[in-house]
């Protein structure tokens, strides 16, 4: 999904995703792969999205992806940040780069994650990875990996989602 800069989206329809996404996360559900989606909604967090809005984004969302064949097996969102509208709330097991949602994926689906890749554009997402033992594919659209919060090095450094998920394909490195 293409973010607007500096910005969230409010209604799916602004939603715009990189080309290649939607064809490429149909293959791989197609493969046998286990789809997650993760991230930080700072958008609600910080108060300039609210809760109600974004469940219904997140929805339409998943139903869009649905409708086009992409199983997802589980989306963790976390909308809560210590410095967001709530200062002084404990930090979220889900908020990146803390590695909640890998192993909620492994306790709860059985998720291999020595063999399990996270595919991002920011350093959060691929901390988290790395923190929780998985493999990691930096994507150069979105954030492009220069948010400049933490130091990572994939082991692919893709254009987009769409040859990330080529690359990872071609050397047969997934756990199905």
């Amino acid at each position: 999904m293409v973010r607007p800069e500096r910005g969230h989206c409010s209604r799916f329809d602004k939603v715009e995703f990189t080309p290649g996404a939607l064809d490429a996360l149909f293959h791989a559900g197609q493969a046998g792969w286990k789809l997650y989606l993760l991230g930080n909604e700072d958008a609600v967090a910080f108060g300039r999205l609210s809760e109600s809005r974004w469940k219904a984004l997140e929805e339409a969302l998943l139903e869009h992806m649905r409708a086009r064949g992409i199983p997802v097996a589980r989306s963790y969102a976390c909308l809560s940040n210590p410095r967001g509208l709530n200062p002084g709330q404990s930090d979220s097991v889900y908020l990146l780069p803390n590695t909640g949602a890998m192993y909620h994926a492994k306790q709860v689906d059985g998720i291999d994650l020595r063999a399990s890749w996270v595919i991002g554009d920011s350093t959060l997402e691929l901390v988290a990875g790395w923190r929780a033992g998985c493999h990691l594919a930096g994507v150069r659209t979105g954030e492009a990996l220069e948010d400049g919060r933490l130091e990572v090095e994939p082991e692919i450094l893709a254009r987009d989602l769409a040859a990330a998920v080529a690359e990872i394909s071609a050397g047969e490195r997934i756990t199905r």
